[in-house]
C-alpha cells in the first residue's frame, strides 16, 4: 500500500503532520453515488493515461508535456477537484507569516542534506535568468499527490518525481511516458545527476515542476525548501517562479482532506478527495526570485509560497526549523 510522507530517508526532512493530528473529513460529504461515479471516471482515465503513456513515447517531449497538461484537467475534474489560477504578490518584508527563517540562520546541516553542488555550477545575476531561453523552473508547496496533476494542468511543464514513483502500478508508466525527470531519494550521490538533468531540460526550453520540501505537509504549515534543486536553475540560467497551493472546501476555508501526510494511505486519500463537496485548489502564480546562490534563492521562493499558504494559527503541531 502506498503511504505519505512518514517515510524517513537517510538525508530526506520528515514533516510533523499526520491524518490523525491534521486531517478534517469534509462535513458535508457528497453522496456516496457520486463518489462511486467519481472513482469510476477516475479509473476509466488511469488506464486510459496508461493507454496514451505508451504511445506517448514515440512524440516530443514539448508534445507529450501538452498532452499530459489535458489529461491532468481531465483527472482533477473526474476527481470533482476544480482549479482557479491567480496571479499573487510577494511580500518577504512585514509579512508575519510570509517571512522565513533567514538561510544564514538555519541549520548547516541542512545545506549538507541538500547534497553536494553539481560539478562546474555557477551562480547567475537577477539580469541573467533566463536570458538565454531557458524555461522557468516553477516550485510549489507539497500537500497532496493531488499537487503534480495541478502542477502539470495549470502549468504544462516536466515534473520532478520520486524515483520509487517508477515502481507504483499504472502511475509509473504515466510518469515515464509523460517525460517527468526523477530523483533517486535513497542515493545522496545519484543528487547531482539529478540536478544536471533538470537544468539539461531547462536550458532545452522545457518548464519543470518540483517540490522543495521533499514531503507533503498538510496545507496550514509548510516545510524548508531545499536547496539542491534550486542550483539546476542557476546552472541553466533559469528563471524561478513560486507557486503556491491551497485546497478549499465549499466554504472557501482550508480543505485538509487531500492532504497525504504520515502514515496515509494513497486508497484513504483519494476516498476523502471524491468525498469533499466542491473542492477548489487554488494556485497563486507568485513573481518570479532571484539571487545569487541557490539557499537564498530557495529561501526566497519558499517565503513567497508561506506568505500565501501559511495559515497565523491554524497548525497545532510544530513546524520545522
Amino acid at each position: 500500500m502506498l503511504s505519505g510522507s512518514g517515510r524517513t530517508d537517510q538525508w530526506l526532512p520528515a514533516a510533523p503532520c499526520t491524518p490523525a493530528a491534521c486531517v478534517v473529513p469534509a462535513a458535508t460529504p457528497v453522496a456516496r453515488p457520486r463518489r462511486a461515479l467519481r472513482l469510476l471516471a477516475a479509473v476509466l482515465l488511469m488506464l486510459a493515461g496508461a493507454v496514451l503513456a505508451l504511445a506517448a513515447r514515440g512524440l516530443g517531449t514539448a508534445r507529450r508535456i501538452r498532452l499530459v497538461s489535458v489529461w491532468s484537467r481531465l483527472l482533477l475534474r473526474a476527481l470533482g477537484v476544480r482549479v482557479e489560477v491567480r496571479q499573487g504578490f510577494a511580500f518577504l518584508a512585514g509579512s508575519a507569516t510570509g517571512l522565513r527563517i533567514a538561510p544564514a540562520a538555519r541549520d548547516a546541516s541542512a545545506e549538507r542534506r541538500a547534497g553536494p553542488a553539481v560539478p562546474g555550477s555557477r551562480a547567475v545575476s537577477a539580469t541573467d535568468a533566463g536570458v538565454c531561453g531557458a524555461a522557468p523552473l516553477f516550485v510549489a508547496n507539497h500537500v497532496s499527490w493531488l499537487d503534480p496533476l495541478v502542477m502539470a494542468a495549470v502549468l504544462p511543464c516536466r515534473l520532478l518525481a520520486k524515483r520509487e514513483v517508477l515502481a507504483w502500478p499504472v502511475v509509473g508508466g504515466l510518469a515515464a511516458g509523460s517525460g517527468a525527470l526523477f530523483i533517486d531519494r535513497d542515493r545522496l550521490s545519484m543528487l547531482p545527476g539529478a540536478v544536471a538533468g533538470v537544468a539539461g531540460a531547462l536550458a532545452q526550453g522545457h518548464p519543470v515542476a518540483a517540490f522543495p520540501e521533499g514531503t507533503t505537509w498538510c496545507g496550514r504549515e509548510m516545510g524548508a525548501f531545499r536547496p539542491a534543486v534550486f542550483q539546476a536553475a542557476l546552472d541553466a540560467g533559469a528563471p524561478v517562479r513560486p507557486v503556491a497551493i491551497r485546497y478549499l472546501d465549499a466554504y472557501r476555508a482550508p480543505a485538509t482532506g487531500p492532504a497525504f501526510v504520515g502514515d496515509d494511505t494513497l486508497l484513504a486519500s483519494i476516498r476523502r478527495v471524491v468525498a469533499v463537496r466542491r473542492l477548489t485548489v487554488e494556485v497563486t502564480l507568485l513573481p518570479q526570485v532571484a539571487a545569487h546562490d541557490r539557499r537564498t534563492l530557495a529561501w526566497a521562493a519558499e517565503s513567497a509560497v508561506a506568505s500565501v499558504v501559511v495559515a497565523p494559527a491554524g497548525h497545532r503541531v510544530p513546524a520545522a526549523a
